[in-house]
């Protein structure tokens, strides 16, 4: 208050802000989400660590980071970590329904894209019965969503990165779903990130485009309000 009582605002002026939408790579974007939303000095678990992009350029002994991923022999949906200790969850699951088909030699990222497959996965083809197509990127993200709330603290924070796709010639707005899904579970959502690749898309061959090409993903962020029903 004033000395004439009147409110006065507080803070300064600055256009040095951290804003929702970035046109950079996943590594540029992440220290900034960190930086907003989970203090230093949390203990972090990233369960689908892969090759640790996220954390390029983030100061080592800033967060007590645990990583595992399927390559770890750790399953994002089944973590080997006691109730409530995780103050923070990173997950990035494959978010193509291509990852998750039951022939290996249908599987998404074969050829040039092997590394990339690899990273997002273990490479191997989904068990025979379980959820297909687009149903079984969303069955993922729920399940390791239900686990990450399990592990986490009350109010910790989920980090969420997804990507919408077209499948069977179908949009699936899959960040809206996977928030759906996460609000009626428990958690709020706390932050939306949109990070648009530098470089254009491309394709070795197309007949007629349907829908605009995908060159945007997001990270969302999550507070664990109540235990996953």
């Amino acid at each position: 208050m004033s000395e004439t009582g009147r409110r006065t605002q507080g803070g300064i002026a600055t256009s040095d802000l951290i804003l929702s939408a970035h046109v950079a790579g996943n590594a540029d974007v992440f220290p900034d989400i960190l930086k907003l939303h989970v203090p230093v000095g949390s203990t972090i678990a990233d369960v689908t660590y892969g090759k640790g992009v996220f954390w390029r350029d983030v100061d080592d002994g800033d967060y007590h980071v645990i990583t595992s991923d399927i390559a770890m022999n750790v399953d994002c949906r089944h973590l080997p970590y006691d109730d409530g200790t995780m103050d923070c969850v990173v997950l990035d699951p494959p978010y193509m329904e291509g990852f998750y088909r039951d022939q290996e030699v249908s599987l998404a990222g074969g050829g040039n894209y092997e590394a990339f497959r690899n990273y997002y996965s273990d490479g191997g083809a989904a068990p025979i019965g379980a959820a297909k197509y687009h149903a079984a990127v969303l069955d993922m993200y729920l399940a390791a969503g239900k686990e990450a709330s399990r592990v986490l603290c009350d109010r910790g924070v989920a980090i969420i990165k997804c990507q919408d796709e077209v499948s069977a010639n179908r949009q699936w707005l899959t960040h809206v779903e996977i928030i759906n899904a996460y609000s009626a579970n428990g958690f709020y959502t706390r932050d939306l990130f949109v990070v648009v690749r530098p470089n254009r898309p491309a394709v070795s061959r197309i007949l007629k485009q349907r829908h605009a090409r995908k060159n945007h993903s997001y990270f969302l962020v999550f507070e664990k309000r109540q235990p996953w029903e």
